[in-house]
């Protein structure tokens, strides 16, 4: 898989989780990503709920995880 850096911060080679979250709640064609921390800062939410949705998002079967 490809190394993947985040657009804001710049912290290399994020998780397949931090990849898939950015895609599920920004686009699936987006080429920027971002790692947990300053997606949460983006969307204005905290962390914890992005860690609760990644996991509900799996428990749910979707592929981007």
């Amino acid at each position: 898989m490809k190394k993947v850096d985040c657009y804001v911060c710049g912290r290399v080679n994020l998780s397949k989780d931090e990849i898939g979250i950015s895609k599920k709640l920004l686009s699936r064609e987006t080429k920027q990503f971002y790692c947990l921390d300053c997606l949460a800062e983006y969307l204005d939410i905290e962390k914890e709920f992005l860690l609760t949705k990644i996991e509900e998002f799996k428990e749910d079967g979707c592929v981007l995880f």
